[in-house]
C-alpha cells in the first residue's frame, strides 16, 4: 500500500495523507492526531529535560545553602571565640595588678586561712568542732580579722545592705575591708578582701566557655575597688553571653548593678572585732569548762585524783 502526500490540500497545523487500497480507492486521513501526539511526545521529552535542569539546578542551590549555613556557622563559632578570648585577656590582665598593700594584706589572709583549714576548730556560731573546709564563715571572718589587726591593718567586718528597686532586689552581703592611711598625700585606699570570691559568680547551667572564665578568678580575692570594679563587669558580661546562648532568663541577682551592691553599697556598717576570742582559745575553754562540769564518778573513771578534805 503506497502513501501519496498531497502538498496541495496542506492546511496549516495538518497534511492529508491518501492511502491506496487493493481495489485502488483512495482514503484520506487527517494527519492532525498525529502532529498533536507527535507534539505531546515531544513536549514529554521537552518536559523532562526541563524537570532535569530544574532538578540540577535546585541541587546546585541546596549545595549553595549548605555552604551559606556553614559559612554562618563559622562566623557565629569565631565571633564567640573571639568574645570569651577577650574576657579571659581582661580578666588576666586585672588580676595580674596588684600594690605592696594587697600583697602584705594577701599574704596575711592566705597564712591565716591555710592555718585554720589545717586543724580543727571550736565554731562559737554552732557550739562545736569544726575542720578543713568546713569553717563557719563568720567565725573565719572573725579570726582573719583578728590575724590583720594584729598584723597592724585597720580592718573591719563590712556588712552592706540595700533596698529593692526595679532593677535589683534588695539583698545584704557580709565581707571584710582595710582602709589603709598609710600615704598622706593620697586619700584612703580602701582594699576589698573576698574569701569565697569565685562562689559568688558561679552559676549551675552555666557553659563550659564561663565556667572557665569563673576558674580563673582566686578563691581568696584582696584587692582595691578600683580593681574590683572592672572584674565583676567581665565577669557579668560574660554571664549575660552565657544565657544568652543557652535562651535561659537572667535572673537579677546576676546582673551588674546587684553584683556591685555587694561591695560598694552606701548603706555598710563596718563592725571592728574588739576582744575576740581566737578560735584555738575559745576551743581551750571549752575543754577547760567541759572537764570542770565533769561528775565525780566521771573523774574516778579517768584517775584523776581526789582532794581530801581532813575532817573537824
Amino acid at each position: 500500500m503506497g502513501v501519496i502526500e498531497v502538498l496541495g490540500r496542506f492546511q496549516s497545523g495538518q497534511r492529508i495523507l491518501i492511502y491506496e487500497n487493493p481495489a485502488g480507492r483512495g482514503v484520506e486521513f487527517s494527519d492532525e492526531l498525529a502532529v498533536s501526539s507527535s507534539d505531546s511526545v515531544f513536549g514529554f521529552l521537552e518536559g523532562s529535560v526541563e524537570s532535569n535542569g530544574s532538578t540540577s539546578s535546585d541541587g546546585v542551590d541546596d549545595m549553595f545553602d549548605v555552604e551559606d549555613e556553614e559559612g554562618v556557622f563559622g562566623s557565629k563559632f569565631e565571633e564567640n571565640k573571639s568574645f570569651w578570648d577577650d574576657q579571659h585577656n581582661l580578666l588576666k590582665a586585672t588580676l595580674c595588678r596588684t600594690s605592696s598593700i594587697e600583697m602584705g594584706i594577701r599574704n596575711v589572709t592566705k597564712d591565716a586561712v591555710k592555718e585554720l583549714q589545717a586543724k580543727v576548730n571550736y565554731c562559737t556560731c554552732c557550739n562545736k568542732s569544726v575542720t578543713g573546709n568546713k569553717n563557719c564563715r563568720n567565725c573565719l571572718m572573725r579570726e582573719v580579722s583578728c590575724r590583720l589587726s594584729n598584723a597592724g591593718y585597720n580592718t573591719a567586718i563590712c556588712r552592706s545592705k540595700w533596698r529593692s528597686s526595679p532593677q535589683t532586689p534588695s539583698g545584704e552581703h557580709t565581707f571584710l575591708d582595710v582602709i589603709d592611711s598609710s600615704n598622706p598625700v593620697k586619700s584612703e585606699v580602701r582594699v576589698i578582701i573576698e574569701l569565697n570570691f569565685r562562689a559568688e559568680f558561679e552559676m549551675a547551667r552555666a557553659s563550659d566557655e564561663y565556667n572557665q572564665l569563673v576558674n580563673r578568678l582566686p578563691e581568696i580575692f584582696v584587692a582595691k575597688i578600683d580593681r574590683l570594679k572592672p572584674i565583676i563587669k567581665i565577669l557579668c558580661t560574660g554571664a549575660k553571653k552565657c544565657m544568652k546562648d543557652k535562651k535561659m532568663h537572667m535572673g537579677p541577682w546576676r546582673k551588674q548593678k546587684y553584683m556591685q551592691a555587694k561591695w560598694f553599697s552606701s548603706n555598710c556598717q563596718r563592725k571592728v572585732e574588739v576582744n575576740y576570742v581566737p578560735l584555738n582559745v575559745a576551743q581551750l575553754k571549752k575543754t577547760t569548762t567541759n572537764h570542770a562540769r565533769a561528775s565525780m564518778l566521771t573523774m574516778a573513771l579517768l584517775g584523776v585524783p581526789r582532794k581530801v578534805v581532813a575532817a573537824a
